[in-house]
């Protein structure tokens, strides 16, 4: 505001010096004009100048004037009491013709006019201007008036307009420190229209550089977590498939030793267990280390048969229903270990879910030239607080759970070129990948 009212006051002192340059100038003009004038009447002018004649020009044009004989260098006939001029005075007044001089306390202008009488004679006219303290204050209280009013109206305007925008320039401020403090994605309300459009192209870049920042933290610690979880996959798997290994080897070996009966199902149910383990850890290999193999036709009826027959002991003995959904006929490019991986950690976890008398549901269909691979259970949901991240790895619903069944599934799937999405429907909760119908060969990364 100070640079504000600065220049208006510049501005008035300027206007206000102007026009009493412009106002004496005037006053000056006007008395010099009247001066014209009565030398003009007085030389066309027949009639002596006596001091009557004088007091009735007197009282007609306010002017004083003094008859002058420059020869003699004598006041003749006057307006003026002959106290208030002596004769220096009046050679004076003479002598300084076009000046002004002071007369009964009122500046005069001092001018000379030659009457053209019987006997012509010498008239000095002292024509009274207006004063000049008084000629600057009327020529300066309109001026001053009309800058008070606009001071009165643009001030508290200003300070409405500027604090508007000081406190949105406030705002963005605190926000850019909160942004460099690491708080991403809050975003600041849109500018209201009367704002000056450069803040709200300010405040929605700021915003945009928010959100930028958010995803690209996002995507930051989603990288570092998948380079973690690829680490503790690849020890993980190595240490599993070599337990796993070494307990089917002594399984056979036992068959082989103590032939069992035909009702004793017992050894088939725990190799059928450990088939399942195996699943489990090649969906970690598959997370820590992206198989070589190009991928191959698969038939999807015959996955999710797969799937299907890997999981039913463990439905049988929690007591879970498994469903399988219509044949498809569909064949279509991909790994087939690390498919089945991922359905069977999407089975698993349906099964957990669903509980003693739940039912397990799998299904493929197509849609919009892709292909829907569902895993569905009746259980309650995954809990309210990780809906949001369900995908990410180590977050887990299960009090004995690690969260990496989901994350395997993700990366298997994105690695076919498809994505791993869930939905709750009617109490029932269902897992989809859903992968692309065209020939699709997965991506092939290093070893974490």
């Amino acid at each position: 505001m100070v640079p504000v009212v600065g220049l208006v006051l510049a501005a008035v002192l300027a206007n206000v010096a102007v026009s009493a340059w412009l106002a004496a100038r005037r006053s000056l003009a006007a008395a010099r004009t009247d001066q014209e004038q009565l030398a003009a009447a007085l030389r066309e002018s027949r009639v002596p100048l006596t001091p009557q004649v004088l007091d009735t020009l007197h009282a007609l044009t306010g002017s004083h004037f003094i008859v002058w004989d420059a020869t003699s260098r004598t006041a003749g006939a006057a307006t003026v009491p002959r106290g208030e001029l002596t004769a220096d005075a009046v050679a004076a007044l003479a002598a300084d013709v076009g000046g002004v001089t002071a007369l009964a306390g009122r500046p005069h202008q001092v001018g000379v006019a030659r009457a053209a009488g019987v006997r012509p004679e010498t008239v000095l006219v002292l024509t009274p201007v207006a004063s000049p303290w008084r000629t600057m204050r009327d020529a300066l209280w309109p001026v001053l008036a009309v800058a008070a009013a606009t001071l009165a109206v643009l001030v508290p305007l200003s300070l409405r307009t500027t604090g508007r925008l000081t406190r949105r320039i406030g705002a963005i401020e605190r926000h850019v420190a909160r942004i460099a403090g690491g708080e991403f994605g809050h975003t600041l309300p849109a500018v209201a229209t009367a704002d000056a459009a450069e803040v709200g192209r300010l405040v929605a870049g700021v915003n945009r550089m928010s959100a930028t920042l958010d995803t690209l933290r996002g995507e930051l610690v989603a990288g570092e977590r998948q380079r973690l979880l690829g680490q503790l996959a690849a020890g993980f798997a190595h240490e599993l498939r070599n337990a796993v290994t070494g307990a089917q080897l002594a399984i056979d070996l036992h068959r082989r030793r103590c032939p069992a009966g035909t009702a004793d199902d017992s050894l088939g149910v725990a190799s059928r267990q450990l088939d399942i383990l195996e699943e489990e850890v090649r969906g970690l290999l598959a997370l820590g280390r992206q198989e070589q193999a190009p991928p191959q036709p698969l038939a999807v009826d015959a996955l999710l048969a797969e799937v299907r027959d890997l999981t039913a002991p463990r439905c049988h003995h929690v007591g879970v229903g498994v469903e399988l959904g219509p044949a498809t006929g569909l064949t279509i490019l991909g790994r087939r270990d690390a498919l089945r991986a991922a359905l069977v950690n999407l089975a698993l976890n349906a099964i957990e879910a669903a509980g003693r008398d739940g039912t397990l549901r799998l299904g493929a269909a197509t849609s919009a030239a892709t292909l829907v691979l569902s895993v569905e259970d009746d259980g309650p949901g995954p809990p309210e607080a990780i809906r949001d991240s369900l995908h990410e790895p180590f977050v887990t619903g299960k009090p004995e759970g690690i969260g990496l069944g989901l994350a395997v599934a993700k990366a298997v799937a994105e690695a076919h070129g498809g994505t791993l999405s869930w939905s709750r429907m009617a109490d029932w909760t269902r897992f989809v990948i859903t992968l692309p119908l065209e020939p699709h060969a997965p991506a092939v990364t290093q070893s974490a």
